[in-house]
């Protein structure tokens, strides 16, 4: 049986344990705190009033004028996610940290240790609320496989906790709509209810290959065995970066300095430098792309013949390309002006640097060498303990965020320095 356990509200949850003035207010974490910012993390109460994630700050004060913005703390949230899986891990040995609000726990080699997993789950939330934070709650799921643990922390919100087995399995999905279950978006929605199949009853009973021809993919007929009580899904927490991508949104309020919008694609750069070298890669293709208040938009591909990992040369390369696009469709302006809305660099591609060849007249062993000491410096004494000259500014650019995807570099024990 697989256990899904999904911290509610986290951030805003976890700003009202180290905050007891904040309790039982509506409290909205964002990103910046201006009046066009943009909610990430609504609180269980403003749920309750109206608030949706993605809204603008001036939209959700209109809906709840008793609204508390307040901006992130990433490195707390990191240190809350670290505590509740110290406290899953007391269960099972097998938990597999989904997002930094979720986390999966494998108890199929268990059976004779916890025979009760409700028991196990109603434990694990009283040691969070007495280890973690007494503010804290969390939604937990119990199932075959890892898709319904997760469907059943969905259905019951804040503090669930349900069970799916074969017994009451068409019982909790008689009431869904396709898009309830985790995954299904409008697209697939669309699709499936084209050929038929309207609800996850029918999805769970229909013929795969009925589902394969309804839905043009393979795909349909996967949701079909997850509901069928079968295991597809990959385990990806441990498998390497297909590819890795910074990028911010930028306010009306930092585009009026063009020399921080030059900044903060130096810290995109650099932020890509620190999780290639972390993760042991270089990467062979890099990307740019840049989005306009006017609707414009630039993207731009880089192939590499000699795979890249720093952030400079990155950086210069991408000066290079906005260069020379600029010149070729006469550009009066740069490319980095006050129009800007968003801009983001990817790498992919990637080489482990164990296969990396060096040139014969090349000092790139030295420089490899001298970059993964920087790392394992900012590791332990903190990342201001040694910066690039090129990095050197009044304040930091580019805040410390956290998303709700991947937290590998929080946990994967590759992260370590060889030398």
């Amino acid at each position: 049986m697989m256990m899904f356990v999904d911290m509610n509200s986290f951030f805003a949850s976890v700003e009202q344990q180290v905050n007891y003035w904040l309790r039982g207010r509506p409290v909205a974490v964002c990103v910046y705190t201006g009046k066009y910012g943009c909610v990430i993390a609504p609180s269980i109460e403003a749920k309750k009033r109206g608030i949706k994630l993605g809204l603008r700050l001036n939209e959700a004060i209109k809906i709840c004028p008793e609204l508390v913005p307040l901006e992130t703390h990433p490195t707390r949230y990191r240190e809350y996610h670290l505590k509740i899986i110290n406290v899953l891990k007391k269960y099972a040995d097998e938990v597999i940290p989904r997002s930094i609000d979720e986390a999966l726990i494998d108890f199929s080699t268990y059976s004779y240790v916890h025979k009760d997993l409700t028991k196990v789950a109603k434990n694990i939330k009283k040691d969070i609320h007495d280890q973690v934070g007494d503010w804290l709650k969390c939604s937990i799921g119990i199932a075959p496989n890892a898709f319904l643990a997760k469907l059943g922390t969905e259905i019951q919100k804040p503090d669930g906790l349900v069970y799916i087995d074969e017994k009451n399995i068409d019982e909790i999905l008689m009431p869904l709509k396709l898009t309830d279950l985790p995954g299904i978006a409008d697209g697939m929605d669309a699709r499936l209810k084209k050929g038929g199949i309207n609800t996850p009853i029918d999805l769970k009973y229909a013929k795969p290959d009925y589902i394969m021809a309804a839905c043009h993919s393979i795909v349909g007929y996967y949701w079909h065995k997850r509901l069928n009580f079968q295991e597809v899904e990959n385990d990806i927490s441990h498998k390497p970066y297909k590819s890795m991508q910074a990028m911010r949104q930028i306010s009306k309020e930092q585009r009026k300095n063009i020399h921080s919008l030059h900044e903060l694609m130096l810290s995109l750069c650099m932020t890509l430098e620190k999780r290639m070298v972390r993760n042991a890669v270089y990467a062979r293709q890099a990307g740019i792309y840049l989005r306009y208040e006017n609707g414009f938009q630039w993207d731009d591909k880089m192939h590499m013949q000699n795979p890249l990992q720093d952030g400079i040369q990155l950086l210069n390369m991408i000066k290079y390309k906005m260069e020379k696009y600029r010149e070729k469709m006469h550009i009066a302006v740069s490319m980095i002006n006050d129009g800007l809305t968003s801009m983001g660099v990817f790498v992919t591609d990637f080489v482990p640097d164990q296969a990396i060849q060096y040139h014969l007249f090349e000092n790139n062993v030295k420089n490899d060498t001298l970059r993964k000491t920087v790392y394992k410096i900012k590791d332990k004494y903190g990342t201001d303990a040694i910066i690039k000259a090129a990095e050197l500014t009044d304040e930091p650019i580019l805040k410390d965020v956290i998303g709700f995807g991947s937290v590998k570099d929080i946990h994967d024990e590759r992260l370590k320095f060889d030398f």
